[in-house]
């Protein structure tokens, strides 16, 4: 079964996304998509995270990335047939197909809550360009990496809401290149401000990072993102499927999963 099968078997249609959305993906890098998860499945999933991160303690997020500031998970989609929702939903396929066209597969699907007091991160980019070949492929619209953000809380001003540079996708060079502490506030950043249930997606050569939480809670989101066909994955599907996730897949997901 192709891509373009698998898409339109999973609802993805041309008119699935305006083309006011389409047109904001191609000028900003970035697009929310608002009510996409169900305030029951916001709790089913803050649960089940929080369950896992006791169960897996210190070895939480090891299979891609642990960091100081923020509690991780990764390899989800083995740890729950509920995590399936996050890679098939049509209106997230819809963006990505936009950003990469029917070339892509699933990357990752993680989990990221930074902590009070902790979580700013520098501007970066989520891929590349490896090399001058990259770089003037990303400059005439070709890109590899397209991400989201699952919001399981509200993303406020002081909760270390994620910051983007708008159109920075199309520059094809890193921040560090540009600015001399990718740390620091960009002029023409913007935060994402958005309800729980919302998802952002974003191409992931658009310059992005969490910022700050201020607040006294955990700010909770999970990443789901996808990688163009003939580049390996962050979570390599085949090598982590556990026989009980094998067992649900039917054939739309496994070729999602490249499995």
């Amino acid at each position: 079964m192709d891509m373009d099968t698998v898409l339109y078997n999973l609802g993805v249609r041309d008119d699935t996304l305006s083309d006011e959305d389409k047109r904001h993906l191609d000028e900003k890098g970035y697009l929310p998509l608002f009510g996409i998860i169900a305030p029951e499945q916001i709790t089913s999933f803050r649960a089940r995270l929080e369950a896992l991160m006791e169960e897996e303690g210190e070895d939480a997020g090891r299979e891609v990335h642990q960091e100081e500031g923020s509690l991780r998970l990764s390899d989800l989609i083995n740890k729950g047939a509920m995590f399936d929702f996050c890679y098939t939903h049509p209106r997230l396929l819809a963006a990505v197909r936009h950003i990469l066209t029917a070339d892509f597969k699933v990357h990752s699907l993680n989990c990221r809550f930074a902590i009070p007091g902790q979580g700013q991160q520098a501007l970066h980019m989520d891929w590349g360009p490896r090399n001058d070949d990259e770089r003037r492929l990303l400059q005439t619209g070709h890109y590899f990496v397209a991400n989201s953000l699952w919001l399981l809380d509200d993303f406020t001003e002081e909760n270390g809401s994620t910051r983007l540079v708008p159109g920075s996708h199309i520059w094809g060079k890193p921040p560090a290149e540009e600015m001399d502490d990718p740390a620091a506030t960009h002029p023409d950043e913007v935060r994402v401000i958005a309800p729980a249930g919302t998802v952002v997606v974003f191409n992931s050569h658009t310059w992005h990072g969490g910022s700050l939480n201020r607040s006294d809670d955990l700010r909770r989101v999970m990443h789901m993102a996808f990688v163009r066909r003939h580049l390996p994955q962050q979570t390599d599907q085949k090598k982590h499927l556990r026989p009980e996730t094998s067992a649900r897949l039917d054939e739309e997901r496994k070729v999602l999963l490249d499995v």
